[in-house]
């Protein structure tokens, strides 16, 4: 008699495998045992239920078929039919088995074992082949002459509906079952409270546990778990009382764990406490799950102290116990305690896996430790937990996030099976650091692998594209939401929004507004992509209209209307807005405040912006730079001056624009002497000149007729000239007659700007100036030729609380005449 057994892989001389049985007591290399019977089946049962391994299954499979068990034992053939579900075999794998022992089975029992292994088969990559057979056996049993479906079959294929939230099927099936007398089985009423529930019917499952004629421990934890997933946290903590009060059940394991995290959800700690009381009261607080549930719901509370407190105290701790602290501790940005507590892990030789490394990774990339992050991906390598898709995920996002993409592509490009995730992570982060054309081609491959974009996808990668101002790869990506029904998802829209005014086209960003769900940041988008353009007036009517509609307005809203009116000069209306600010208290945010200094500058009341300027409470490098700029365009150059000065008093350091202010100023007063004073304290203090220093200081120079100083500027700057350099030595030729240098400005001008009308007129009126007729006729048919055009004026005038927007040579405005005719 076999009474244990090992399986021994012999190569043979073909160098095929074969399996050979021998018992334990005879490991020599003695002669094997004579022929003996064949081992009956309740010893080989449990060698295929046993199997740990998809390896392991195959051999018990081959030694159930070599002593004749199999096709004919239906229990031998359901144990290999779930033992090669739950190892994720090809489902044609247990189908094959099905079939071949289906003609011994005299009662659905083989029929439920597959619709089981199909339902563990659901999560595969084969899931819609595994739902299609899962009904197909259901619909054979109904059509059955010799026996039906049973007691087990109902909770099986309803628990394959619940899985794919199949409602309909679900509908016709608890017909079915109602109809075949099974409508008061415990275990069916279970299973439909399950199902309901997983298909968000919350109605059906309230209807089928009230009319419940039983209910046990497994009916209530079910009860509970239906309405924490469909995010009810009230009514399931109800319910839970409930069991408790009134149904005088005792919760047990389940009931605490599936009650904890709805607490946790709620972020009520006080809840969560009453639950931790009530534990210790039954004494359940030595198990090891409750003590796992607590310590995550007491880190989602943010109570450290109770988390450590229950921690310590933990008769026995498992891997989810430490992966809960480390993970408590990097939700309440802990990222220090986190990898504290990662350390003592390992001290204490616990075994590390997929849910460690991925909640680690991380914590390392915001703690900024890249050669530590490395080990870990190291340590992944080494126990094969690399392999594992959330590590993987989290992997790509690390490398990302320190812009080591060649690392985050070699991960990505290796993973065997990728989620959306993955792709969305590796979308976002090439989308962030500037690579929109990878992102895009990344999105493309998506969809060419079968992996279906969806709202993050595209949320990640329309950024890219308005950052990098590409339309047209905009438009594909929002064609691309359309067909994949994202494009009316309001963080798409947005996106959409931000896409077309960032590209210039406000049109399409007014279409996709007006047609979209709209929030304050919809609103923002368009205040900012119209305080940017002609369309000034807008941006005002549309910080009017939030308000009306009851959203509400944030920095971003205030900073882009202030930035229309100050461009438009509508002092009323930017007074109006620095009120509204005032009550509600926004006036003392950073960002509105240099707003409203930017506002009045321009508005020229620099009075009002003086005294904005002295209550900011913290003024920064912004703030001082605006009032620098506003004093100098003025013409207060000693104020311009003293305030620039007075930045290191207020402990406020000089950047690039603070130096690109006092040279501005220097400029329009004609400081020569101190322009380049401040010029050579930019370069003793390392601020690197920019194109506008330069431009500055040629500008500085060619107002005071130093003509040769501005040409030995130009001839020696680090960097190559721009429009902004030309520009100002153009305006400075002129105004001092040199058609020379003007001839040389305007070459390299009309090589880098060909359509900038500006420059053609500048030129042309300083060839006229000069009395070269010739050479100004020339400019204008240039211009003809080239069809350059000079923009009209535009000027704006307020009727009735409206502004209204004109160019020059325009006659008649509808909107105008019903404004004053009415």
């Amino acid at each position: 008699m076999f009474h244990h057994a090992r399986f021994l892989r012999i190569a043979s001389s073909s160098n095929h495998i074969r399996l050979q049985l021998q018992p334990l007591s005879f490991l020599s290399s003695a002669a094997p045992p004579p022929p003996q019977c064949p081992p009956p089946t309740t010893n080989i049962l449990p060698l295929c239920s046993a199997a740990q391994s998809l390896s392991a299954t195959q051999q018990a499979h081959a030694f159930a078929v070599v002593h004749g068990h199999l096709p004919s034992s239906v229990s031998i053939a359901a144990a290999l039919i779930l033992s090669y579900a739950n190892h994720r075999s090809h489902p044609s794998t247990v189908e094959s088995l099905f079939t071949q022992s289906v003609p011994f089975s005299r009662a659905p029992f083989l029929h439920n074992t597959l619709i089981r292994a199909c339902t563990v088969l659901s999560t595969g990559p084969d899931k819609n082949y595994v739902v299609e057979l899962g009904f197909l056996l259901y619909n054979e049993l109904l059509r059955g002459a010799h026996f039906g479906p049973d007691d087990y079959t109902f909770p099986f294929v309803l628990k394959l509906c619940a899985d794919f939230l199949c409602l309909l099927k679900g509908l016709e099936v608890h017909g079915r079952l109602i109809k075949a007398g099974f409508d008061e089985d415990l275990f069916v009423n279970n299973t439909l409270i399950l199902f309901y529930g997983s298909c968000g019917d919350l109605w059906g499952v309230k209807k089928v546990f009230d009319e419940m004629p039983e209910k046990d421990l497994i009916s209530w934890n079910t009860y509970i778990r239906v309405f924490s997933d469909n995010e009810c946290r009230w009514e399931s903590i109800g319910v839970f009382k409930e069991m408790i009060l009134t149904a005088g059940f005792m919760p047990n394991v389940i009931s605490v764990v599936s009650v904890l995290p709805v607490c946790a959800g709620l972020e009520d700690g006080e809840l969560v406490g009453l639950i931790h009381c009530y534990v210790v009261k039954v004494g359940l607080n030595g198990e090891v799950r409750v003590g796992n549930a607590l310590v995550d719901a007491y880190g989602k509370c943010g109570d450290i102290e109770a988390l450590e407190g229950v921690f310590d105290n933990m008769v026995e701790r498992n891997e989810v116990s430490w992966n809960s602290m480390i993970g408590s501790f990097s939700y309440l940005g802990l990222n220090r305690n986190a990898l504290d507590c990662f350390r003592l892990m390992i001290s204490e030789r616990v075994k590390l896996n997929t849910i460690t490394i991925a909640t680690m990774l991380p914590t390392l990339v915001e703690l900024n430790l890249f050669n530590k992050g490395k080990e870990l991906h190291g340590i992944s390598v080494k126990t094969c937990l690399d392999s594992d898709v959330f590590v993987a995920n989290a992997l790509i996002d690390m490398y990302g996030k320190w812009s080591h993409f060649t690392k985050a592509s070699y991960v990505f490009y290796r993973m065997n099976t990728k989620n959306v995730v993955s792709w969305n992570t590796m979308i976002g982060n090439l989308a962030q650091n500037g690579l929109g054309l990878e992102a895009i081609q990344i999105v493309r491959e998506m969809q060419a692998n079968g992996e279906i974009p969806n709202s993050v996808t595209f949320t990640n990668v329309l950024p890219a594209c308005a950052r990098a101002g590409s339309l047209g790869h905009g438009k594909e990506i929002h064609a691309r939401s359309i067909r994949m029904g994202s494009a009316f998802d309001l963080f798409v829209s947005n996106a959409l929004t931000d896409v077309y005014a960032k590209c210039g086209r406000l049109d399409l960003a007014q279409t996709i507004f007006n047609i979209s769900h709209r929030d304050e940041v919809s609103y923002n988008i368009l205040i900012t992509g119209y305080s940017q353009t002609s369309g000034l007036a807008n941006s005002i009517v549309l910080f009017t209209e939030m308000q009306k509609v009851g959203l509400k307005h944030d920095f971003i809203s205030y900073t882009g209307v202030l930035s229309a009116c100050a461009n438009i000069s509508a002092i009323k209306e930017g007074k109006q807005i620095h009120a509204f600010a005032m009550r509600r208290l926004f006036h003392e945010h950073l960002f509105i405040a240099n707003s409203l200094l930017d506002f009045y500058i321009k508005c020229g009341h620099i009075d009002i912006a003086r005294k904005v300027f002295d209550r900011i409470p913290r003024r920064d490098t912004a703030s001082w730079n605006t009032m620098i700029l506003g004093f100098g365009m003025l013409g207060e150059l000693n104020t311009a001056i003293t305030l620039f000065e007075a930045m290191k008093d207020d402990n406020v350091e000089y950047d690039s624009v603070s130096y690109i202010a006092v040279l501005s100023a220097c400029s329009h007063g004609g400081l020569v002497r101190k322009g380049k004073m401040y010029f050579d304290d930019m370069l003793a203090q390392n601020v690197k000149p920019s194109e506008m220093h330069y431009a500055c200081m040629v500008d500085l120079l060619g107002r005071a007729g130093l003509m040769e100083e501005v040409v030995e500027v130009i001839n020696s700057m680090s960097i190559k000239p721009g429009a902004n350099i030309w520009g100002a030595l153009l305006g400075a030729s002129r105004m001092h007659g040199n058609v020379e240098l003007g001839c040389w400005a305007a070459e390299n001008l009309l090589e880098l700007k060909p359509d900038h009308s500006g420059y053609y007129v500048v030129l042309g009126n300083l060839y006229a100036e000069a009395g070269r007729w010739d050479e100004a006729d020339r400019i204008r048919k240039l211009m003809d030729l080239r069809n350059v055009k000079k923009n009209p004026g535009c000027s704006w005038v307020q009727v009735e609380d409206r502004v209204h927007g004109f160019v020059a040579g325009e006659r008649f405005d509808p909107c105008l005449w019903r404004a004053t005719s009415g």
